[in-house]
């Protein structure tokens, strides 16, 4: 097993009452993943940045850990 760390940013929307992620955006860094949140907290209901550890052989995301959040977000479910 490989792991390595990415950092993604995921906006949150509202879908039938409840709040959902939507579609998920890579970053370099855990500061491009900071700058990528703040700019995109003004459009969405909810903005999350995160470190998480990727399986390289399985694509298994593992081990969130929040970066900074803006609004209202949902708990990031992963194995």
């Amino acid at each position: 097993m490989s792991l390595s760390e990415k950092f993604i940013v995921l906006p949150f929307k509202k879908n039938r009452g409840n709040i959902v992620p939507g579609e998920m955006r890579q970053a370099s860094s855990a500061a491009s993943a900071e700058k990528i949140a703040t700019a995109m907290s003004a459009r969405h209901l909810g903005v999350a940045a995160y470190s998480i550890q990727v399986d390289e052989e399985s694509g298994d995301m593992t081990s969130p850990k929040l970066i900074i959040a803006y609004g209202e977000t949902a708990d990031l479910a992963v194995n």
